[in-house]
């Protein structure tokens, strides 16, 4: 019998994707604009799964709030304390009580095709686990895959060697019940000096069930979502695949395009969009309901724009931008990367990177993306040392915070969420949440008048 149960796993605490973790869990996450969970259960309904079991831990409720109305049957179920990712499985399982069952992690990004390529060759009675190869040098980041032939033989933690990764979408029966149960307690399977956590492990249960997995390769990019950079990439992934869709433009008749907006390419608009005079559009541009894009604004292409937003008086939003819903960018506003729902860009500034929830950007708020080594920025992650490939540069803005007018972030810098860094700041390191940083002026004052030009 074909796949008809999955297990998601969203229970992490997220402690890597600071400042967007603090106000929900990172499988809540906007992808294109829609929460990572939501997409994932959307595309295993289309895929014909009908139960779903998803394992909350850490902010559970914007999981929860993500999954309303979802259409397959979804079943919450609490992480057992303690119980790493091979307890969560476990109470999934339970929660389904299913034989057959499709299990993914809630924070990857990954294609409905390849999902779907899962479940194929899952057929009957197989088992199968999605792969690809591991970018070179990031082996260190990420669980490899030791792949012979066309089947998954094996699991390796976290191992610089790796030339295979996993992907987070696996399809499993209820024999790894008794090993998943067994665990050792950490993933014993890791390079000399890797250090696992000790937390049981569902990979781990893997190695020691010792039967093959189906290899099933991925035929588009995945993304993790682990670090604020990898948010940039999902965003920009999901912007790509959209716009990829859309291969003639679908203007809903209540929706207007003015005759004198320049357009290049598709352009889709939700019900009362307006495209205005003097707009430049580099498409493809979708667009949702009740949006103003008006009075010269520049969409450089491949831009998804939420409902009720206002693009507006020659601003600028760089290619594969996605704008969430209720934002605002306007006069002069340059925007290059996401803005979650609500953010606002209100005139004159600068923004590269990610901006979070109902985040109010300065007038004059630049955001500098190059060094003078031209190298990539430094990340402290979880207190560790990174220099990401890709976003290493960006500026990552949490939710509900603000900055004031002439606010300049450098390359890599983070501000945490619920903070405000006041008018004139120089964000040379990381803000905490909860943070007001304001700049200590000093001021010289002298007699002056006249009398200093000879009157």
């Amino acid at each position: 019998m074909p796949l008809r149960d999955a297990i998601v796993l969203a229970a992490g605490g997220g402690a890597r994707m600071w400042p967007f973790a603090t106000v929900r869990n990172k499988c809540a996450m906007p992808v294109g604009n829609v929460p990572n969970v939501r997409r994932l259960a959307d595309a295993l309904a289309r895929a014909g799964v009908q139960r779903v079991a998803v394992v909350v831990g850490a902010r559970a409720d914007s999981v929860r709030r993500a999954l309303l109305a979802s259409a397959p049957e979804v079943r919450f179920v609490e992480q057992p304390a303690g119980g790493g990712t091979a307890g969560a499985v476990l109470a999934g399982m339970r929660a389904l009580d299913a034989e057959r069952f499709l299990v993914l992690y809630g924070d990857t990004v990954v294609s409905e095709a390849d999902l779907r390529a899962v479940i194929a060759a899952a057929g009957e009675n197989s088992c199968a686990a999605l792969v690809t190869p591991m970018p070179s040098g990031e082996g260190w980041a990420w669980y490899g895959a030791r792949v012979q032939g066309d089947s998954v033989i094996g699991v390796v933690g976290h191992d610089a060697e790796a030339t295979e990764r996993l992907c987070g979408v696996l399809a499993l029966d209820r024999s790894y019940a008794v090993h998943l149960e067994a665990s050792p307690g950490y993933m014993a399977c890791v390079p000399v000096g890797g250090m696992p956590p000790l937390e049981p492990d569902l990979f781990q249960a893997i190695n020691d069930r010792g039967a093959p997995l189906a290899a099933v390769w991925c035929s588009q990019p995945v993304v993790d979502m682990d670090k604020p950079w990898h948010v940039l990439q999902a965003n920009a992934l999901a912007a790509q695949w959209e716009c990829a869709a859309l291969v003639e433009s679908r203007i809903d008749p209540s929706a207007r395009v003015h005759d004198g907006a320049e357009i290049d390419g598709a352009v889709a608009l939700g019900p009362g969009s307006v495209i205005g005079n003097r707009v430049v559009v580099r498409g493809p541009l979708i667009a949702g309901a009740h949006t103003r894009i008006v009075n010269g604004a520049i969409l450089e292409g491949g831009n998804l724009v939420g409902d009720r937003c206002r693009i507006s008086d020659y601003c600028l939003l760089g290619s594969d931008t996605v704008v969430g819903h209720g934002c605002i960018v306007g006069h002069g506003a340059e925007m290059d990367g996401v803005l979650f729902d609500g953010a606002y860009l209100w005139h004159y500034c600068e923004i590269s990177g990610v901006v979070g929830a109902s985040v109010d950007i300065g007038a004059a708020t630049v955001c500098g993306t190059l060094r003078f080594d031209d190298g990539h920025a430094e990340h402290r992650v979880a207190g560790r040392r990174e220099r990401p490939r890709d976003g290493a540069n960006a500026t990552y803005i949490g939710d509900y915070s603000r900055t004031g007018v002439n606010a300049v972030t450098m390359p890599g810098a983070k501000i945490g969420s619920y903070a405000c860094v006041g008018a004139g700041v120089i964000v040379y390191e990381d803000v905490p949440d909860r943070t007001l940083t304001l700049l200590k002026q000093e001021t010289i004052r002298r007699p002056w008048g006249p009398e200093r030009y000879g009157w």
